[in-house]
This record gives C-alpha cells, structure tokens and sequence, in this order.
C-alpha cells in the first residue's frame, strides 16, 4: 500500500525504488531465516532418521528452493 500510495502522489522515482529495494531485502531476510529453521529441523530430522527417502525428498527441496532464489 506504501508503494501504491507513493505512486499515485507521483512521488520521485529514485525514492520509489529504494522503497523498493528495502522490501527486497526484508524478504529476503526473512527468506534466509525460514531456510535456516528449515536446515535446522526438517533436514536434521531427516538424517537423523535414518530414512533414504525422506533424506532424499529434504534434500531435494533444499536443491529446488537455492535454484528458485537465483
């Protein structure tokens, strides 16, 4: 809505854009963060289960989500 908002009052580009570029990184944060959880638990869990399958199917996500990022 902020970004809408400096839109329609036909605000300055260049401050749109930093707006812009400060979700970006907000996100991605939040990104790294909930990975990380992900690393830490799901993943673990996984290898220490001892399950082929599972660990495969974890690391698999894992392969899938760092391709997404690029």
């Amino acid at each position: 809505r902020g970004i809408s908002k400096m839109i329609e009052e036909e605000r300055y580009c260049v401050d749109i854009l930093r707006q812009t570029a400060a979700i970006r990184a907000a996100i991605k944060g939040v990104e790294t963060l909930i990975l990380e959880d992900h690393a830490a638990h799901c993943v673990e869990h996984a290898i220490e289960s001892g399950a082929p399958d599972d660990q495969r199917a974890k690391f698999s996500e894992l392969i899938e989500i760092l391709q997404a990022q690029r």
